[in-house]
């Protein structure tokens, strides 16, 4: 038996390729950094909608406290907002008054939470279950 030792050309050949198991490692690689940075994602998707909350309940309050400056009353419901009595301008758009979980906001014109200075308009977060409100 005679050996021949192999030409550059034949072992370039031979590697020309990614092994199977080669590209099975960076998929497993990818698909980790992926989980990781979904987590990561989803917490931040999440802030958002909290912090877009906290802003449509302040927007909310200052149209009620407007109301109130109009008409001299608080607003009986908030769809009052949308349709004022004399049927002048709206003091709100109607997909204002919906939190970013798609659910109404409440509201207490007497205002405990701000001192009775201003209007509590609030929502309640639907994993949490905390208030997410117009107070600090």
């Amino acid at each position: 038996m005679v050996i021949r030792p192999r030409s550059r050309s034949e072992v370039a050949a031979r590697r020309a390729a990614f092994t199977l198991l080669e590209v099975l490692i960076v998929v497993a690689i990818l698909v980790v950094l992926a989980g990781v940075s979904s987590i990561y994602v989803f917490r931040y998707l999440d802030d958002a909608r909290i912090d877009a909350s906290r802003a449509s309940a302040s927007t909310i309050a200052r149209a009620i406290q407007a109301y109130e400056l109009r008409y001299g009353v608080a607003p009986e419901s908030l769809q009052s907002l949308i349709t004022p009595p004399d049927g002048g301008k709206p003091f709100m758009e109607p997909q204002g008054l919906a939190d970013p979980w798609g659910r109404p906001y409440q509201f207490d014109a007497s205002g405990p939470h701000n001192g009775g200075v201003k209007p509590d308009v609030w929502t309640v977060h639907p994993e949490t279950g905390q208030q997410i409100g117009n107070w600090k």
